[in-house]
């Protein structure tokens, strides 16, 4: 379920843009259910000074919708602190980060994360506080050993959780440079009405990076009812999972440069749930707006549901190719 950059607002704002979401069994752990928010879309590895971080100004939320509403009843809310342990040196790192705690590193992220239990505002209780979220991976010298890193940077909750907050490489295959050329697939483009030699496809999005935030949750820590169903029939074994980033609504710019503090509730600045709805079924002018809405009130867009702009369009640009998406059109 991915959208990069998918809304004019949101693609001003990278550390909100929620990039992809996954969900699904645990392989390891079949009586859990592992949710992956992914955020800051295609990073470039080699992004020093000032590596990529998630914002700590943003409220990132995974929600999950139990009862088929589309309101969600249990979320997990992560809040991200950057600390900088010498300000004198522009250097991300001083040496080799040898551990979590090495004083190499000098600027690093912890976390906390926060159950809700319904609406936001109720029923919250913080699970953990001050989670340590790994280095990005910077290079052979800084992070000689990074799956070690990374490995001591998951984190197991009293609460039967476990969580990992930080850069990971892109996992969704997609060819930008392609498609958002007026729609070209590249081993169709010969048949284009604009045609150039057909080719294979391009993983755009291979070798960048995103920041991600996974949880690891016991099942009847989800279900509506506490259960763990073993039956994919049964109403309590489905859920429904979205993420968002929201950021408050009043930003307050300070005369001092760089001082600025936020206040106000929380505004929601991008969602994703299924794949690739605001980023291609959406029109452009009501995009920002769909980030702000909820899936409870997505009846609001059937039409472009139920009438995509690209499946009209292929029929158009590929003459012939696609029959059925034309007699569909027709």
């Amino acid at each position: 379920m991915s959208s990069h950059r998918e809304a004019p607002a949101i693609s001003k704002d990278p550390v909100a843009d929620n990039t992809d979401l996954y969900a699904f069994v645990s392989a390891d752990q079949p009586s859990t259910v592992t949710i992956i928010a992914n955020y800051i879309p295609l990073e470039e590895p080699a992004g020093g000074p000032n590596f990529n971080l998630f914002g700590d100004d943003v409220l990132y939320e995974i929600k999950i919708d139990n009862n088929g509403d589309g309101v969600e009843d249990v979320t997990y809310q992560f809040r991200f602190t950057t600390q900088i342990l010498n300000p004198e040196t522009f250097l991300y790192n001083v040496g080799p980060i040898a551990s979590l705690a090495d004083p190499n590193w000098n600027m690093r992220q912890t976390y906390s994360v926060t159950k809700v239990r319904g609406a936001r505002g109720h029923k919250e209780t913080v699970l953990a506080e001050a989670l340590i979220s790994p280095p990005v991976n910077i290079g052979p010298r800084s992070t000689p050993d990074y799956p070690s890193l990374a490995n001591a940077a998951i984190h197991t909750l009293p609460s039967g959780e476990k969580v990992f907050a930080g850069q990971r490489e892109e996992a969704f295959n997609v060819d930008l440079g392609s498609i958002f050329d007026l729609g070209t697939l590249r081993p169709f483009q010969n048949l284009h009405l604009i045609s150039t030699p057909a080719t294979g496809g391009v993983d755009a999005s291979k070798g960048f990076n995103v920041h991600s935030i996974a949880i690891q949750v016991p099942r009847t820590h989800v279900t509506r009812n506490g259960s763990a169903p073993s039956d994919p029939l049964d109403a309590n074994a489905v859920i429904g999972v979205w993420a968002t980033a929201s950021r408050q609504r009043a930003l307050i710019r300070q005369p001092q440069p760089g001082r600025q503090h936020e206040a106000g509730p929380w505004v929601q600045v991008s969602r994703l749930g299924e794949p690739l709805i605001n980023e291609v079924i959406i029109p452009l002018g009501k995009k920002d707006y769909w980030n702000s809405t909820y899936p409870a009130d997505d009846s609001q867009f059937i039409q472009y549901y139920n009438n995509p702009e690209l499946a009209g369009l292929l029929p158009v640009l590929y003459p012939g190719v696609f029959p059925n998406l034309a007699t569909l059109n027709a």
